[in-house]
């Protein structure tokens, strides 16, 4: 049944992994939500969109569509692959921090000995939802793309330094405008990347054997019913 899902040939593959999409974003949301609580710093991006939050009194997850949303833009312009799951990212995972803000299930972080576990925590949830995520077929995040279509096009740049300039980029911008940064901040940059590269490796996943269906076959899939 998985490997039929993660095919996407029929219309109820699609629904299905698009429902997966949404829930997976939904409890990354939370994973946001707890390494925002630790309040030790927001991860990278989170700055730029709790920046734009504050300095334009609006919710964490109205600046978190509208970060996407141009990155989502600019994706399309570098003509970029673009799935399903990128529209459910752009809208899900904003939201879905908001709805725990309100929920204030989680209470801000008074100290290092609860903050550092939190934010760890919230990494964690992170990493198995990105899995959970990424089954779906549907597509990568954003940003994600984005980072890909740069490294394409500036061979001459390691991904990696490109990754760092871009997450450098997002961390000043949110600074300026407000965002917290601090410790969390770097525990998020350099230690998000080990801890889902150790979560994948727990439930043996490979995510560059995952081929992504593009949104105009997933429309021609969902409309035409045609292979």
């Amino acid at each position: 049944m998985i490997h039929d899902l993660r095919g996407n040939r029929t219309p109820t593959a699609i629904c299905l992994n698009m429902v997966l999409s949404a829930l997976s974003l939904f409890v990354n949301g939370f994973g946001i939500y707890l390494t925002i609580q630790a309040n030790i710093g927001a991860a990278p991006w989170d700055v730029l969109n709790l920046g734009l939050s504050k300095s334009l009194g609006i919710l964490y997850g109205s600046a978190s569509i509208a970060v996407s949303v141009t990155i989502l833009a600019i994706d399309i312009a570098l003509k970029e692959p673009i799935g399903l799951s990128m529209f459910i990212d752009a809208i899900v995972v904003g939201k879905s921090v908001d709805f725990f803000n309100w929920l204030n299930i989680v209470p801000p972080a008074r100290s290092p000995l609860t903050a550092v576990p939190m934010l760890l925590l919230g990494l964690v949830v992170l990493a198995y939802t990105q899995y959970t995520y990424m089954l779906a077929s549907l597509g990568c995040g954003p940003r994600d793309t984005l980072l890909v279509g740069l490294a394409k096009r500036i061979r001459r740049i390691p991904i990696g330094v490109i990754s760092i300039a871009l997450l450098s980029t997002a961390t000043l911008i949110g600074w300026l405008l407000g965002g917290p940064v601090g410790p969390g901040t770097l525990i998020c940059a350099f230690g998000a990347g080990p801890i889902m590269q150790a979560a994948f490796r727990t439930v043996h996943f490979d995510a560059t054997a995952i081929r992504h269906q593009r949104l105009r076959d997933s429309f021609r899939v969902l409309f035409s019913q045609s292979p």
